[in-house]
């Protein structure tokens, strides 16, 4: 499954557009992102729209909106407690690529495949490369914007939130900590995300429930991490915990997929 090729040479059309949105972006008097953060969501951009398409790229901005108005959500009472998103939420490169990088890569794969192997037949691989890469892409997104919404939701709204590998009560804001409210803020966002790439045509009804299983076992297993490993080497930065977690959704949604199709057939 791929998306429709624009008419119009995707690359020319993702630089223009993604220009025209830097511009507006840049004279907004809200900001989403630094000035750096701007440029590298303009790469991002630019290489989302010439690989996927607009259904590609209406994924990714579905996810920085909704995500960036999450963040915002309690922002005083965060900001308050000291557990906000350091510059009320603005995002800087770090963020972009924590978020895409594993997104970017499945579109980059995508983008290779339609290149370097335009004539050849994957028919008859099931399920073929683009559409496990695609599945893979939608999941990254489904995954960042769950794990999101859940540590947002939760912060601001936890009644009570326990820390996931001992289940004991802590404050809201420890890394590692999960509550009711924000889990299933991070269960309906995995599906509202999902339902968008399967609206655009990139993933299939099944495949919306592979995201959803894979977002939820992907954050929670950023939650043991940062319960874990994360209290204990300065290296592990949020940022490449966001990484390892779009890359374990992804990777599940994938191997969800192709297990099904093993025992199916």
């Amino acid at each position: 499954m791929l998306p429709a090729i624009d008419s119009a040479n995707p690359w020319l059309v993702g630089v223009g557009l993604n220009s025209t949105l830097l511009g507006l972006a840049w004279f907004a008097p809200k900001k989403l992102l630094t000035p750096a953060g701007l440029f590298h969501a303009w790469v991002l951009g630019v290489l989302i729209w010439g690989t996927l398409g607009w259904q590609g790229y209406l994924v990714v901005m579905f996810y920085f909106l909704v995500g960036s108005g999450v963040t915002r959500v309690g922002m005083a009472q965060k900001e308050a407690e000291g557990i906000a998103e350091k510059r009320s939420g603005a995002r800087g490169p770090e963020n972009v690529w924590g978020s895409a990088l594993t997104g970017a890569l499945c579109a980059l794969g995508v983008g290779v495949i339609k290149l370097g192997f335009a004539g050849a037949n994957f028919q008859s691989i099931v399920p073929s490369p683009v559409y496990l890469l695609l599945l893979g892409y939608v999941a990254s997104f489904s995954t960042k914007l769950s794990d999101t919404s859940a540590s947002e939701v939760g912060k601001a709204y936890g009644k009570t939130t326990y820390l996931i590998t001992t289940l004991q009560p802590v404050p809201r804001g420890t890394e590692g900590a999960v509550s009711l409210e924000g889990t299933l803020a991070g269960v309906v966002a995995s599906i509202a995300l999902a339902c968008v790439g399967w609206a655009v045509g990139l993933i299939d009804l099944l495949g919306i429930v592979w995201c959803i299983l894979a977002a939820l076992i992907a954050t929670n297993l950023e939650s043991v991490i940062g319960a874990t490993l994360q209290t204990k080497y300065t290296w592990l930065t949020n940022e490449l915990v966001n990484i390892l977690n779009t890359l374990i959704g992804a990777i599940a949604a994938i191997l969800f997929a192709w297990l099904c199709t093993i025992f199916v057939a």
